[in-house]
Order: structure tokens, then C-alpha cells, then sequence
């Protein structure tokens, strides 16, 4: 039952989400707190926490959750994105992408979602094209090593654990159920 920045926090760091890669994207300098001695980057964790708030309040504003789309690619997030899409309503695109989903109308899979929200840039690089040719927002979560061309919102985060993963769609599935009312700040969720 975590309430505050702090105790979100720790729970951030027992799941490993301030550790980056060795690479480092220029777009994501700013969200580095320092490189440990063997090279490996580490993600300022207050910015992540922050970019969770404004994160849920971008899904918030959207009125139908059914025009929100959650997308991986990554296997460890498929079914963090299930998880996320039942509790927030959205809709889950678990697996493959397929190419087309948001630009050929003439399929029967064609989608016209007000937010399309990724685990991974690089893997869902097809899904962010389609997002930008349609002009729509996209949120992802983004290691240092990940490309920002076409995000708008990027929560830096390691991205590849699964422990990672599942607490960041977690804390942003709690945040938007507090931020919609559906649950209680007093209560917590379990």
C-alpha cells in the first residue's frame, strides 16, 4: 500500500528501474543521474516518478479508455500490458505488431485510438511511425538507449526487466484509477 513518492520509490529500486544500458541516446541525457565504473548508466528515479504523474494525467484526460491503445512487443510485457488494459479499460496489442493497424483503413484490424502507449521505442518502432503519420500521442517507456523521435511523453525506466516493467504499469494503472476516482488515495490497491 504505497502512498507516497518515497515508498513508490523504494519500491523502484528494489525493481531495478534506475538501471539503463551502457548506451546512451542524446535525448535521454537529461534523464541520467550518473555512470557507474563498469559503464552502465543510471535513470534519475524522481524524473520517472514525475513522468508516471504526467503520464496518467495525458491517459486521464481521455474520456473513452476503449481510444487508448497499450502496445509490447517484449515478451515481458505483454502481459503487463494485459494487466494494465483491464484495470484502466484500454485496449491491449500484445505481440507483433501489425503493420497498417493506424494508416490502411482497409483492413479489418484498422484502429483510430486518441493515445497509443508503447513499452519499448525501439521495438515498437513500426507502432510509433504508424502514431506519427496519424498524428497521435504516443507514451512510452524509454531506457537510455532508446530513440524519442515521434514520443511525446517518455518515462525513463529500464524497460527490459520484467520486475521493472510490471511496477510501472502497475504504479501508472493505480495512478489513473486515483486520478479517475475509481479508487481511493486512502484505501491503496493492492
Amino acid at each position: 500500500m504505497a502512498l507516497t513518492k518515497e515508498e513508490d520509490i523504494q519500491m523502484m529500486l528494489v525493481c531495478k528501474t534506475h538501471l539503463g544500458t551502457r548506451n546512451i541516446e542524446f535525448n535521454m541525457k537529461r534523464y541520467v543521474f550518473r555512470r557507474t565504473a563498469d559503464g552502465i548508466h543510471i535513470i534519475n528515479i524522481g524524473k520517472t516518478w514525475e513522468k508516471i504523474m504526467i503520464a496518467a494525467k495525458v491517459i486521464v484526460t481521455i474520456e473513452n479508455p476503449a481510444d487508448i491503445i497499450v502496445a509490447s512487443q517484449r515478451p515481458y510485457g505483454s502481459r503487463a500490458v494485459l494487466k494494465f488494459s483491464q484495470y484502466t479499460g484500454a485496449q491491449a496489442l500484445a505481440g507483433r505488431w501489425m503493420p497498417g493497424t493506424l494508416t490502411n483503413q482497409i483492413t479489418t484490424k484498422y484502429l483510430e485510438p486518441r493515445l497509443l502507449m508503447v513499452t519499448d521505442p525501439r521495438m515498437d518502432a513500426q507502432a510509433v511511425k504508424e502514431a506519427a503519420y496519424a498524428n497521435i500521442p504516443v507514451i512510452a517507456l524509454a531506457d537510455t538507449d532508446s530513440p524519442l523521435e515521434h514520443v511525446d511523453v517518455a518515462i525513463p525506466a529500464n524497460n527490459k526487466g520484467k520486475e521493472s516493467i510490471a511496477l510501472l504499469y502497475w504504479l501508472l494503472a493505480r495512478e489513473v484509477q486515483y486520478l479517475r476516482g475509481t479508487l481511493n488515495r486512502a484505501n491503496g490497491w493492492e
